[in-house]
């Protein structure tokens, strides 16, 4: 007679996460409101049914073995699958609404992304949206994990299983204290100035500092980078103590630009525009909440005033107001991404 053998569930899936996800049987039970015992059990019978263990054991702490590292990456991609079929059938008719897990790169998280999301849930109060701050590079590698549903970056991604869909072009300025010997001429000439100045820049795998480097050319190796910071905020600070020179987003400077308390200085012979993109994984089934947000975001920076209303609080509601009577979202989807 042929052993009857117990389906493996979604509940025990998700409880193998959340335990790989908090490293302790105890952390695990109170993120997810269920006993110790219950988490125990679950984990016990996963294990039975794969026929063997998935973690080493040591005290209180539990770490994956060779077999959970495998198996935990089809934990995930079964659970997303089921979350995308759940959103798929439960959205089609009423109220917009679900828990978007978004990620955002340093400029854009900082001063873009807080502005629309607070004026997206205005308009979609039963929508939840969660947004992670990393630099370019692990966004990117948060989209390819499955971590979060959606991405915002300044940076270029190659990873064959994200697909980039251009958003809207920004402008990278040079910045300078006041009283620098630079900004008293206004310019910054490659060949002439680039040797004799240092510069306070944005921590690797920064979209930033990349996008910078590719466009200084064959002169990258003149560039004199005497301190790297992990945020715009930092790097503000030390460029206005005369640290150096620095390089950011026009969306992070443009107040301090405004005040006085930095200026600009023009840099000859390059182009400082960059293109900032939306990111996805190619397998992502897009949830209706997911292309209202993008579409949202897309419709705020191909509006007539275009990016330039991110400079305030101010100027973002002044154009919200504008355009709430003709919200209509776009997919970034594979048909999106090909006519882009």
């Amino acid at each position: 007679m042929q052993e009857h053998q117990t389906l493996i569930t979604l509940r025990q899936l998700d409880i193998f996460k959340t335990v790989v996800e908090e490293q302790q049987v105890t952390r695990a039970s109170k993120k997810l409101f269920i006993t110790q015992s219950a988490v125990s059990l679950a984990l016990s019978e996963l294990e039975s049914n794969l026929g063997g263990p998935l973690f080493d054991r040591d005290n209180r702490s539990l770490i994956l073995n060779d077999r959970g590292r495998y198996f935990l990456p089809l934990c995930r991609e079964i659970l997303h699958k089921a979350k995308s079929v759940s959103e798929r059938m439960n959205e089609a008719y009423g109220t917009l609404a679900g828990s978007l897990n978004i990620v955002a790169s340093s400029t854009i998280g900082s001063y873009v992304l807080p502005l629309l999301a607070s004026a997206f849930k205005k308009l979609h109060p039963h929508a939840f949206l969660s947004i992670e701050i990393h630099n370019t590079r692990k966004a990117e590698q948060l989209i390819i994990e499955r971590k979060v549903d959606i991405g915002f970056v300044e940076g270029v991604v190659s990873h064959e299983q994200v697909e980039a869909s251009p958003w809207f072009d920004d402008e990278l300025l040079i910045i300078a204290n006041p009283n620098h010997v630079m900004a008293i001429r206004n310019r910054f000439n490659l060949a002439r100035d680039l040797k004799k100045t240092t510069w306070v820049m944005r921590e690797k795998g920064s979209g930033t500092a990349q996008i910078f480097k590719n466009k200084l050319g064959d002169y990258v190796t003149d560039l004199n980078v005497v301190m790297e910071l992990g945020h715009n905020e930092a790097i503000k600070k030390a460029v206005e103590a005369g640290t150096g020179l620095g390089c950011l987003s026009s969306l992070a400077v443009c107040g301090e630009v405004e005040r006085g308390e930095l200026k600009v200085l023009q840099l000859d012979g390059v182009d400082m525009k960059r293109t900032l993109h939306i990111i996805q994984h190619k397998n992502k089934v897009n949830t209706r909440l997911m292309d209202e947000f993008a579409g949202f975001c897309r419709k705020i920076c191909d509006c007539q005033s275009g990016a330039n209303c991110f400079s305030s609080p101010q100027k973002i509601q002044s154009l919200l107001e504008q355009l709430k009577d003709d919200h209509d979202p776009q997919p970034i989807g594979p048909a999106r991404l090909q006519s882009t």
